[in-house]
């Protein structure tokens, strides 16, 4: 398993467990007790655990794993639920698009549609998220609008004052959030208030709102609100999600479409 790998298991099992002891870690990833060592503290060196004795723990109570090391998290389910959202958007419209592992993959799903090959322009698409930009910005079809404002390296995203003075002066068809948390009560959620503030803009200049969250999101609660659910039109979910959870959205008034 190489560094990069190992890094990743060792901090999605302590976002899931909070805690690790070494032994329990390097029995877990099969490599030996010394390796895991070394490897706690040199993430405890990038901030991204906190180091005790004998393991590690989160680092702080609102812990956020970055943007990089999220990717293989429930990966099929994310293209799926891409694929899907890329299906209810039409050519020509102007697209927001926020940060997040999901909304990048609906950004890949949109760059391979046949029929948005080629049009003047086929999409426009607004996003705050500089991955999401980079990826887009070679597909001469698509006319790319990119937030201004200050990076947020967790999440790749531009957040702050300088991303409201942009938003505030367009319009959007559709504004597709991928949000860390979803309620049938509380609504959509971020663990960052000023990422939440973004993503808020983006929902109140569209005409619909799409939410793509896998089941794990669903029902969740986090600390900063990006909107009621009252606000979403659409969620779009994996299969994952049961028959009551999904009850709960669609009396909220929510169509749900589980891929």
């Amino acid at each position: 398993m190489s560094r990069d790998a190992r890094w990743k298991a060792l901090l999605e099992l302590l976002v899931e467990r909070g805690r690790l002891d070494v032994e329990e870690a390097a029995t877990q990833l099969e490599v030996s007790a010394a390796t895991i060592r070394r490897d706690f503290d040199q993430l405890a060196e990038q901030q991204m655990l906190v180091r005790t004795r004998g393991g590690a723990v989160v680092h702080g109570v609102s812990y956020e794993l970055p943007l990089r090391y999220k990717t293989a998290r429930h990966a099929s389910e994310k293209q799926r639920i891409a694929k899907a959202v890329a299906d209810l958007i039409a050519p020509g419209e102007a697209v927001g698009l926020t940060g997040g592992t999901t909304t990048t993959e609906v950004a890949r799903a949109l760059a391979v549609r046949p029929d948005l090959a080629s049009g003047s322009p086929a999409l426009t698409v607004v996003t705050n998220a500089l991955n999401i930009a980079n990826e887009l910005a070679v597909r001469p079809q698509f006319k790319i609008v990119v937030t201004g404002g200050v990076a947020r390296p967790q999440s790749y995203e531009l957040i702050g004052p300088l991303a409201d003075g942009v938003l505030g002066q367009i319009t959007l068809d559709v504004a597709v959030l991928g949000v860390v948390a979803f309620d049938a009560t509380h609504g959509a959620a971020a663990h960052d208030e000023a990422e939440a503030a973004i993503n808020r803009l983006l929902c109140e200049r569209a005409e619909r709102v799409i939410v793509a969250a896998d089941s794990s999101k669903l029902g969740q609660r986090a600390f900063a609100r990006i909107c009621a659910a009252e606000s979403v039109g659409t969620l779009v979910t994996d299969v994952a999600a049961g028959p009551e959870t999904i009850g709960r959205f669609e009396e909220a008034g929510i169509e749900v479409i589980a891929v």
